[in-house]
């Protein structure tokens, strides 16, 4: 029981804050990531795969309906943003002490949890079976 809840509490964190991202971007557009994945010599179209990491992902994650897709499109998403924004800071040291990049390294290795672990019991589609 406390493992479901454990899944639950990890779920609904690094969805809710991954999320908020992505409702940012439903309000600001995606025209940043564009310029950032045109400069790289990719399609810019590629920029709207950030709904999917940010939006979709989330939401199937918190809800634990398909939390491991969920988790693995966040997971996609994580990664495009270290290629594409965060290299520089890939081995330093911020401020504080902390990696520079320890909140995206908190969103990515969590969201590697959560497709690797499941929704658990407290989901949507707790009896789903290995996708949930």
């Amino acid at each position: 029981m406390t493992d479901d809840i454990g899944k639950l509490v990890l779920r609904v964190s690094v969805g809710v804050l991954i999320l908020l991202h992505g409702i940012a971007k439903l309000q600001g557009g995606v025209g940043g990531i564009a310029g950032m994945l045109s400069s790289h010599g990719l399609p810019s179209f590629l920029a709207y795969g950030a709904y999917l990491g940010e939006v979709l992902g989330p939401v199937l994650v918190i809800i634990g309906l398909f939390s491991r897709v969920g988790a693995v499109l966040m997971v996609g998403n994580m990664l495009f943003a270290f290629a594409l924004a965060h290299m520089d800071e890939l081995f330093s040291i911020g401020q504080m002490g902390g990696w520079a990049l320890e909140l995206q390294g908190m969103f990515l290795f969590g969201s590697i949890a959560i497709a690797l672990l499941g929704a658990g019991r407290y989901s949507v589609g707790g009896n789903l079976g290995r996708f949930n």
